[in-house]
């Protein structure tokens, strides 16, 4: 027997009749432009008000909450399309993922590839292309990433790696070798567009910066805590995505945000379901998956407060969130697992 199977439903002991499933992983365009329709309005209200309050202190905080709605759903949507599930429509999906991707600054096929193999090696050490920290997690992994210092380091080497054919093992690894053109062309158009960006200022144009460059600092430390607490403190190498993957109960704000990516557990399980489709899967199978662990703020203090402790060699029980019984200790040296692979 292979030492491997892909981490999926299968794997991980849950059914669902073939009925139920079809018709959850309906396409549909409708649902993704009534989103896309929401979030620009909400860009639109709180751009007006970055606007409003410049010239004043009042911009930081209106640059923040732009910030959040910029960046969270733009890491959320880019993921979608990159399943290809946001949409019916092909050409309405690939343009929604060429768009965020470039917001959340990721060349969009290798967004694309590399969650292709997340999903199919989730979670295991040495063959999952995305896990951004070292496990056990650490105090300095942990500031990096809720900083978003290290995303973006890892987002600029991708650019540059890609603009100048420099592919690889792990592109390579996830990647149809036909599709390295394409990964140059983008990733060489992208970063002269961020080029232009960043030289707007020196001609006058202000507005990239307080719409678009502050904001996105700002905003990415709330993204990146949405994306945290996916498979922190939980188990590395295992085939089963309910021991590997948190799904979390949050209010409707942060599932607007996160497009109902709450729900991981269930989208790790079938993801093939589109995001309008996702809570109705995790009622649908809601009697065979862990609990949701409570509350968005709730699961991010209870972490930072296990990676504290960690670095002071205290125990590292978490209060109420679930962990893989080795994230459990008494204190004492802490025991690398896995390294980070982005």
């Amino acid at each position: 027997m292979p030492d491997y199977v892909p981490t999926n439903a299968a794997s991980s002991g849950v059914k669902l009749d073939k009925k139920t499933l079809k018709a959850l992983a309906r396409r549909s365009d409708r649902p993704g432009l009534i989103y896309l329709a929401k979030w620009i309005v909400s860009l639109c209200l709180t751009g007006a008000l970055v606007l409003y309050t410049e010239g004043t202190a009042w911009i930081w905080p209106a640059m923040f909450l732009h910030g959040v709605l910029l960046t969270v759903p733009a890491y959320s949507a880019s993921h979608e399309t990159a399943h290809g599930t946001a949409f019916r429509s092909r050409w309405l999906n690939e343009t929604v993922l060429w768009v965020t991707s470039f917001l959340y600054m990721e060349e969009p096929l290798h967004r694309r590839f590399t969650h292709t193999n997340h999903h199919t090696f989730t979670w295991h050490a040495g063959k999952d292309s995305q896990m951004p920290f070292d496990t056990p997690m650490g105090l300095a992994g942990w500031l990096a990433e809720v900083t978003g210092l290290g995303l973006a380091r890892f987002h600029m080497l991708v650019f540059f790696q890609l603009a100048t054919k420099r592919y690889t093992d792990t592109m390579r690894m996830c990647t149809p070798e036909s599709e390295f053109p394409r990964m140059t062309r983008n990733a060489r158009i992208m970063l002269l567009l961020y080029a232009v960006i960043a030289a707007a200022p020196f001609y006058g144009i202000w507005w990239t910066v307080w719409l678009l460059v502050i904001p996105r600092l700002l905003g990415a430390p709330v993204m990146l805590l949405f994306t945290l607490i996916q498979h922190v403190e939980l188990q590395e190498n295992s085939p089963s995505i309910l021991e590997s993957t948190r799904s979390f109960s949050t209010n409707w704000l942060a599932q607007f945000l996160y497009m109902n990516m709450n729900n991981h557990v269930e989208h790790h399980l079938y993801p093939q379901v589109p995001f309008y489709a996702l809570d109705d899967l995790a009622v649908a199978v809601r009697d065979q998956v862990p609990e949701p662990d409570r509350g968005f703020w709730r699961v991010n203090w209870e972490v930072m407060v296990v990676v504290f402790r960690r670095s002071l060699g205290w125990s590292t029980k978490a209060p109420t969130i679930r962990q893989a019984p080795h994230m459990v200790t008494d204190g004492g040296p802490i025991e690398s697992v896995s390294k980070r692979t982005m």
